[in-house]
């Protein structure tokens, strides 16, 4: 059975989310704030919480790519991190498209002379557009559903 050309540019469509998603992890750990600002509109938007969206107020929500670029530099405080991107659900319709990924987010960094370990289980609920051709991010919701912080041996 031959695809046809709609269900090809599904599959390219959600190939180049998964690439963007991607791009996002890949600067975050390489300390570069433009770039990962530059994966959102304009007027692209983090929204961040910590618990359930359906039942807790957003603790943070940072809007505009100067806005993100700042908030992206915040990493700067880690000696290192490293985020694993895990599953992700993408629903392409036309020139938008949603989805959610999972994430785990490893932050190496010293509390109090000690060389430490925080681990948060991050879930992104995303909104995505198409724009001139290139997918962005209009809007990641990030779920903090746990972390986990401990000492790391060097």
């Amino acid at each position: 059975m031959n695809p046809t050309a709609p269900e090809i540019q599904q599959l390219t469509d959600q190939e180049q989310i998964r690439h963007l998603i991607d791009a996002y992890a890949h600067n975050a750990d390489r300390r570069n704030p433009a770039a990962q600002a530059a994966l959102f509109t304009e007027d692209g938007r983090v929204t961040v919480y910590g618990g359930d969206p359906a039942v807790n107020e957003p603790a943070q929500i940072v809007t505009g790519r100067a806005e993100l670029e700042a908030a992206f530099s915040g990493l700067n405080a880690y000696a290192a991190t490293t985020h694993f991107n895990g599953q992700s659900t993408i629903t392409v319709s036309g020139d938008t498209a949603t989805g959610e990924t999972y994430c785990l987010a490893h932050h190496l960094h010293d509390v109090d002379g000690v060389r430490t370990l925080m681990v948060m289980s991050i879930r992104y609920d995303e909104s995505i557009v198409r724009v001139e051709g290139q997918w962005l991010f209009a809007e990641r919701k990030l779920i903090i559903d746990w972390t986990d912080s401990r000492p790391s041996a060097g």
